[in-house]
């Protein structure tokens, strides 16, 4: 039985405790998948593993992240985007193995980050992420993914085309149109009708390709890469230290999602489960990821503006999503039916849920009535935007830090610097005072 919380927020339709009857809960589990999951087997299909195996580790790792968490962070873990160049590298010379190593390393890292996070505390957060901090970078995390959203609306195999766009913005506005008029259970999976609806309007434009689906068996076991059963392990130094330092960076992005989720579900999560127990849940689920077959995983942005726009922010949910792509990784036609929903649908429908994350950054300052007039205020902001948005990222051999990396780093350590106010600000003050 759950604990009881101290705040339960009026405007959700399920909140982080709340169990949705059966019927709504498989249509908002299935919802919740479905926007994660052209990102979570995209990863394995650059890299040249096994989009089953990746979405069956997902899953896993979904389920141990909330079970770590002691059922209080509505977290989805999909594959990372951030390992793709090391992995790449290694596919090519040592094979999966070598990359197994490295995603083990990557979770181990995370557990030490932990563990030193559970003896000192974590009270210095409130102190180097304030809202002037975090609504910026929440701000800057989904404007960030713009670039991305735009190119899979837009972009067919590198080269324009204009019925990717009318797929794209067709899908995007009858999503909106079904998140403003319907009623309902219908309302609460409007993300997914979009997404059917689009998958339709795709098919009319013929550029859905569904001889995956046809040539595929209905049951598939996923390809299970796991040590000692299908490989011997050795030792892959190379793999280790091209992986494990990215650890730091995407640790950066799991904090700006955690603070979405404060923000979004008015707790402070970096307090209650704490900062250790979600880092913990991070790497297990990445060290699971190692053993099973699948890339490094770790928490979505996407899972989060689906909660912003349906309001649902039940961990039922979230452990029915992960049930269900465990359960999706074994059906081979359904999982093929998924996979063959073509980029401009999810363009369309990113275009809404990465616009809801900025959207999100912005009530943070907003409702923290960040005085912009203060020149404190307004440098660290335009900075971190400006970065993060940009991605102005800082490449040392084959670790790449993110320009959101880089805006938060940046960001926390002006908040600790500069003055609060600045020389000229101190002067007029003090002009008016006398």
């Amino acid at each position: 039985m759950a604990e009881k919380e101290e705040y339960h927020n009026d405007d959700v339709v399920l909140d982080i405790h709340d169990k949705p009857p059966f019927g709504h809960w498989v249509g908002l589990s299935i919802q919740h998948l479905f926007a994660m999951f052209g990102s979570t087997v995209l990863v394995p299909i650059l890299v040249g593993l096994d989009p089953g195996i990746a979405l069956f580790s997902s899953g896993v790792g979904t389920l141990l992240h909330i079970m770590i968490t002691k059922r209080r962070i509505p977290a989805y873990m999909g594959s990372s985007f951030a390992f793709i160049v090391p992995m790449v590298a290694l596919m090519k010379t040592a094979g999966y193995p070598a990359i197994a190593q490295g995603t083990i390393a990557v979770g181990l890292v995370y557990l030490v980050v932990a563990t030193i996070v559970y003896f000192m505390g974590s009270a210095w957060i409130d102190k180097a992420l304030p809202p002037i901090v975090v609504g910026p970078i929440v701000m800057a995390i989904g404007l960030s993914l713009a670039g991305t959203a735009a190119t899979d609306a837009t972009m067919n195999n590198k080269v324009y085309d204009w019925r990717f766009f009318v797929v794209a913005m067709l899908t995007a506005l009858i999503t909106v149109a079904f998140n403003m008029y319907l009623k309902g259970f219908a309302n609460q999976i409007a993300i997914l009708l979009g997404i059917i609806a689009g998958y339709f309007i795709a098919l009319a434009f013929g550029i859905v390709d569904l001889s995956g689906v046809i040539n595929a068996p209905w049951l598939k076991l996923p390809n299970f890469e796991i040590p000692f059963v299908q490989y011997q392990p050795s030792w892959h130094p190379d793999a280790v230290l091209s992986m494990a330092p990215i650890a730091f960076v995407t640790m950066t992005e799991h904090m700006g999602h955690i603070m979405v989720l404060n923000g979004l579900t008015h707790r402070n999560f970096f307090k209650n489960p704490g900062l250790h127990r979600t880092l913990t849940g991070d790497g297990v689920a990445s060290i699971a990821a190692g053993l099973l077959g699948g890339p490094p995983v770790t928490s979505y942005g996407e899972n989060i503006g689906v909660m912003a726009i349906t309001r649902v922010h039940s961990v039922y949910v979230l452990i029915g999503a992960g049930v269900f792509a465990i359960l999706f990784s074994f059906i081979g036609k359904l999982a093929a039916l998924i996979e063959s929903i073509p980029s401009p649908v999810i363009g369309g429908i990113s275009f809404l849920l990465f616009g809801v994350i900025a959207s999100s950054g912005l009530r943070v300052l907003i409702d923290n009535h960040v005085n912009f007039d203060q020149k404190r205020n307004l440098m660290i902001a335009s900075l971190v935007l400006v970065i993060g948005i940009g991605n102005a990222h800082l490449q040392l051999g084959q670790l790449d830090f993110s320009g959101i990396a880089i805006a938060t780093v940046l960001g926390i350590l002006l908040n600790l610097i500069l003055p609060a106010k600045a020389r000229s600000e101190r002067t007029e003050s003090a002009q008016k005072e006398g």
